[in-house]
């Protein structure tokens, strides 16, 4: 996940959008993880984890962005994806040894409000979000980043959020859906955007892999 855009309110709205290697296998959201009940995500297939874990019975979902930093050290480095599987079965920040990670952002939303962690390889940081329209991108909450200045009055004064997904994709820093051809030849591009409200009285969840919405059950 690289884009989170959450909305406060009754029902929380959160948008995140997946950017990704299109050639790093994935698979729709799905409940993979006998350890974690009641989960729902998509699947990286090449590590096993999700980049965004709802838990419809807490109401909670949790997204992982990737930050920046200093990396983990390889020989003791382990994959960030079971981040959220975690934080949504603790509703908290895991308990794990932050060193073995590369630098990301982790965000934690109920109906309640939302919790941002921001590891740099280094530091840990911690922000509940304000109230209104925030995106966080992978430089974190960064105001100044092109795509918040830009997504942030979009998402704002929209009343639907389905139809903004609909933008061509682009290499312009600002855009909400992306296509970069990198110079080894590979293309990494937004890949699929997961809409959900969490409310009182529960969860929305619907999820577009760019060939039409649909409600994940």
């Amino acid at each position: 996940m690289c884009m989170v855009i959450v909305k406060t309110g009754e029902p929380l709205t959160l948008m995140g959008v997946r950017e990704e290697l299109v050639d790093r296998p994935w698979e729709g959201p799905g409940e993979y993880w006998p350890e974690y009940p009641g989960v729902v995500g998509g699947r990286d297939l090449k590590a096993g984890g999700t980049w965004l874990a709802v838990d419809r019975a807490k109401r909670t979902a949790a997204a992982l962005l990737n930050g920046r930093g200093t990396p983990a050290p390889e020989q003791t480095k382990i994959s960030r994806g079971d981040l959220p599987l975690r934080a949504v079965a603790s509703g908290s920040l895991p308990d794990v040894d932050l060193t073995r990670y590369d630098p990301f952002h982790l965000l934690l939303a109920t109906p309640e409000g939302t919790r941002l962690w921001s590891w740099d390889g280094v530091r840990l940081s911690e922000a509940v979000l304000p109230e209104g329209v925030s995106v966080i991108v992978n430089s974190g909450l960064d105001p100044d980043d092109p795509r918040t200045i830009a997504q942030a009055p979009r998402f704002a004064a929209a009343q639907d959020w389905h139809g903004l997904t609909a933008d061509a994709p682009s290499s312009d820093p600002s855009a909400l859906i992306i296509r970069h051809e990198l110079p080894d030849g590979r293309v990494y591009a937004s890949s699929s955007v997961t809409l959900l409200t969490l409310g009182m009285d529960g969860v929305g969840y619907e999820f577009e892999d760019f060939s039409g919405w649909r409600a994940i059950r």
